[in-house]
């Protein structure tokens, strides 16, 4: 289990910071979600500042001190930051150098070249998938974006008509396919089998990502008609053109790179399973996503910068100039967090399992349900899974290997469903393709429903025939 994870279970296991009864904390909890979308909605207010106003006015109404509840928001933050914040940085430094060294323009017209207008979103689910296999949602997210957004640019076609597709399989992937954390934690709690699960969740994957990536991704498009947005898109500078652009084999090699690195760590770690094992070790530190993803940015000054005849200070301004457009993302993607993190400091998640004991529904259902109540609770996936793989683990004792596999699907399918406010990845998207929080329920969030939705209704009837 990575660090990440732990830290959240041991979050969700700490004592409440109130003392409030269920009633009160239901009544704060639709009270701060409300406040949020109000002022952000009706008022217009920055949603940094909507979510620092939203999560004290929860600890207010809930009864929690002023300053626990100020230290779960500042926590939440500065952890989500720290978790985030590096990777959306060096991913738009590498973004910027793809941009300006004529990499992006590479793999654009390569991609244009051999996929017509229809092919296009079932290429980009495609590449999401495979690149989304063993990344966090957040790096494959910083990886992806600026080639979505040029090819949406450079090709006229629909921003929601291509980024639907790869967020549905990066989406995909992260809540059903070890060796994500939730995946892989809910299947330590159940006794699971690694491979059934595995095996089944690609099962389980491949009609869920169809239905929420290219199918849905038409009426996305006709809902929601907004362009590629000019500070999200790696923009090429005022400088003159390059005078060489890189070759299309070393800009996708640079690109994969930190997939690799990662996905080699991954395997090792299936393998192996011994921290003190000197290769494990050594993958776990180059196949950390801060690693990975760094590596790729000092190849690419070379790979794409140099190869595109860049100067040393040619290169500087590059850097510079990619990290200004990405402050405010990083402020509201900080603040999701904060959000999230008071409310499972007030005990939200926990209220919600004690309610779960007593739903007399079947094994798989009751997993998909409890994971669903939590997720749209506390707005993390991982949180979500792991609390009601933990409630539901005695129900698997008795469970055929099979069965043990379905319900670690059931829990990560339910918790991908309905992504909103209080859910840092919300925000991450919201900004990157330039939405307003409406049109980012009526895309994002319906597209997590659908995933959720479409991968409960496969595991039912897995259920039926295995």
């Amino acid at each position: 289990m990575t660090r990440l994870s732990v830290e959240m279970l041991a979050a969700d296991a700490a004592e409440p910071i109130t003392s409030a009864g269920d009633a009160q904390l239901g009544v704060a909890v639709l009270t701060g979600i409300a406040l949020i979308v109000v002022l952000i909605t009706a008022f217009r207010l920055h949603a940094f500042l909507a979510l620092t106003i939203g999560s004290l006015a929860l600890g207010v109404l809930a009864g929690a001190p002023l300053d626990a509840t100020i230290a779960s928001f500042t926590g939440g933050l500065g952890s989500t930051v720290a978790g985030v914040g590096v990777l959306v940085a060096l991913g738009a430094i590498l973004g910027k150098l793809l941009a300006d060294s004529g990499g992006a323009d590479r793999i654009v017209d390569t991609i244009l070249a051999r996929a017509s207008g229809r092919a296009m979103p079932w290429a980009m689910v495609l590449i999401a998938s495979v690149i989304g296999l063993p990344l966090f949602f957040e790096v494959g997210i910083v990886l992806l974006i600026p080639v979505v957004l040029m090819v949406a640019r450079r090709g006229n076609h629909s921003l929601m008509r291509i980024g639907v597709p790869a967020l549905a399989g990066l989406s995909v992937m992260h809540g059903l396919i070890p060796p994500h954390p939730g995946p892989l934690a809910a299947i330590d709690a159940l006794g699971a089998d690694l491979g059934v699960t595995l095996a089944l969740g690609l099962v389980v994957a491949v009609p869920t990502v169809i239905v929420a990536g290219p199918l849905f991704s038409r009426y996305a498009a006709r809902w929601v008609d907004v362009p590629a947005p000019e500070g999200m898109l790696p923009q090429r500078s005022t400088d003159d053109a390059p005078p060489k652009r890189p070759g299309f084999g070393p800009t996708v090699a640079t690109i994969m790179l930190p997939v690799v690195l990662m996905m080699v760590k991954a395997l090792v770690d299936i393998v192996v399973d011994d921290p003190r094992d000197g290769v494990q070790r050594v993958t776990d530190v180059v196949g950390s996503p801060l690693v990975a993803l760094l590596a790729a940015v000092v190849v690419g000054l070379f790979t794409l910068g140099r190869a595109a005849g860049f100067t040393k200070e040619r290169i500087s301004t590059t850097v510079e100039r990619s990290l200004a457009p990405i402050a405010g993302v990083l402020l509201i993607v900080g603040a999701g967090g904060g959000f999230k993190t008071t409310l499972i400091d007030l005990g939200v998640g926990r209220v919600i399992l004690d309610l779960s004991q007593d739903w007399a529904v079947p094994a798989l259902l009751l997993g998909w349900l409890i994971a669903v109540a939590i997720r749209l609770a506390t707005g993390s996936a991982t949180v979500a899974t792991i609390s009601a793989a933990g409630l539901v683990a005695p129900l698997a004792a008795d469970m055929s290997t099979t069965h043990a596999a379905l319900l670690v699907l059931a829990i990560g399918a339910g918790s991908l469903f309905f992504s909103h406010v209080n859910d840092a990845g919300f925000w991450l998207v919201k900004e990157y393709f330039g939405m307003s929080v409406g049109q980012t329920v009526k895309t994002w969030s319906v597209m997590e429903t659908l995933i959720s939705a479409v991968g409960i209704v496969c595991v039912l009837l897995l259920s039926l025939v295995l």
